[in-house]
């Protein structure tokens, strides 16, 4: 396997991606890097009034996002990031834009603002893609019970499942790795979690 690989790990909002990240650190040993949510002083406000907070929102989510990414670039051993820069635009703040939550002078700002960042990083190894339908993502929100999700759109949910489709269909300078999750209990299924901890080596060699 390459050695200090750096993996980013992209996907829906509820698919699992703080358990997967968890795991896969966890058995390949490698240093885990987690997306700021819980702490994250914008979350609240936005789902309560996504017009208002949206562009605060994702610069927020692009701080952090390079903060972390700029750290593993740097780190001696495997890393894995809990989400990726790149969704912050190509997912979320496209999005965003395109649903009318974010103005032409705002999207413009923020997208200039991504590709001077982005310019200073080191591309990731691998991108991991958990995929899961729209109903699935509602349900493991649902189960998980934090305050702000409660207001989750099913519409925008879904809206972002599209636009995840679209990104990782058009990524042609990072290898990635799809893994179906709608029917994969990460606790329960160890033979399939064997199969993927096994593909990631593979695909890093």
């Amino acid at each position: 396997m390459k050695k200090n690989p750096f993996v980013g790990l992209a996907g829906n909002i509820g698919v699992g991606k703080t358990t997967f990240t968890e795991i896969t650190s966890t058995n390949l040993g490698w240093s885990p890097y987690y997306e700021s949510v819980d702490d994250n002083p914008y979350l609240g406000d936005f789902y309560a009034d996504m017009s208002r907070w949206s562009f605060n929102l994702q610069i927020y989510f692009l701080h952090k996002r390079f903060q972390a990414h700029f750290e593993m670039s740097h780190s001696n051993g495997g890393v894995i990031q809990d989400r990726t820069i790149y969704e912050d635009v190509e997912i979320f703040a496209r999005n965003l834009f395109q649903m009318g939550f974010m103005n032409d002078r705002d999207w413009a700002n923020y997208r200039d603002l991504f590709k001077v960042m982005t310019s200073y990083l080191r591309k990731p190894d691998l991108i991991i893609y958990l995929k899961a339908s729209t109903d699935t993502l509602l349900t493991r929100i649902a189960g998980r019970s934090r305050d702000y999700e409660k207001t989750i759109d099913p519409e925008y949910l879904h809206s972002l499942n599209v636009a995840y489709n679209r990104w990782v269909d058009s990524i042609d300078d990072i290898p990635v790795f799809v893994i179906e999750t709608d029917r994969f209990n990460i606790f329960e299924d160890e033979k399939k979690l064997d199969f993927i901890l096994n593909e990631i080596k593979k695909r890093l060699s």
